[in-house]
């Protein structure tokens, strides 16, 4: 009876050394603003194709993925907005990762927000249009004409965040993406509601990191590498 007592003690400390290990595994993701354009801060963009780097933004892409190799250990995973903006941020980064290469994807998830109708045209335009309080105010209730809601954008980042977790626990995945996502995605992280995000600032090429465990999202760090901007915009780009 004694030794039956003490396998069960055994095997009941094994199984809680197991769920203990699961639990505090946590998986890293570090999202990458991609870095400036030449129409960034000026015209809403959206997924319109063909939008590359500034030569400034080819600094600022260099920069970044030095401050990646710095500050965070190789990834597991490296994922980028399928836009050329994205991948141009990337690049360098990608190029210089050690081998064996991790994974490297595009993914759909990290896109930017369709803007539908409003793609294309000037931010100080927008700014006088008269749905725009609702953009910055109540983003939750609004679509873009033609385009995604602020809601269904946060819905794909949120499930990216769950695929992420899934294949790469315990691990570092990068993600190159646009202002809004990483918005919308860290407004999720802090508990905050949808229609706080415009208060999140995201600057170009810069690091904000979420630590997810057992699904449960964590802001560890965010915009880290951001300069004073000369201009706040809210949306887009």
């Amino acid at each position: 009876m004694a030794v039956e007592e003490a396998t069960l003690s055994t095997e009941s400390a094994d199984e809680q050394s197991k769920e203990k290990n699961s639990s505090s595994a946590e998986t890293f993701i570090v999202f990458v603003r991609h870095a400036k354009t030449a129409t960034t801060g000026k015209i809403l963009p959206g997924r319109t194709p063909g939008l590359h780097l500034s030569d400034e933004g080819r600094i600022q892409a260099e920069n970044v993925a030095g401050l990646l190799h710095t500050s965070y250990p190789e990834p597991a995973a490296v994922y980028f907005s399928p836009l050329e903006r994205a991948q141009e941020t990337a690049k360098p980064y990608i190029e210089s990762l050690e081998l064996p290469s991790p994974v490297i994807e595009s993914s759909w998830h990290l896109v930017e927000c369709d803007f539908g109708e409003w793609t294309g045209r000037e931010l100080k335009e927008l700014y006088e249009h008269p749905e725009w309080a609702t953009v910055q105010r109540h983003p939750s209730k609004f679509r873009f004409p033609k385009g995604e809601s602020f809601v269904e954008m946060l819905d794909r980042m949120i499930t990216f965040v769950t695929e992420v977790e899934s294949k790469y626990p315990n691990g570092v995945v990068v993600a190159f993406s646009h202002a809004d996502t990483i918005k919308a995605i860290v407004t999720d992280a802090l508990g905050m509601h949808l229609d706080q995000f415009q208060k999140i600032q995201i600057d170009t090429a810069s690091v904000s990191v979420i630590g997810v465990a057992n699904g449960v999202p964590r802001l560890i760090c965010m915009n880290s590498g951001s300069e004073l901007p000369r201009k706040v915009s809210t949306v887009g780009a």
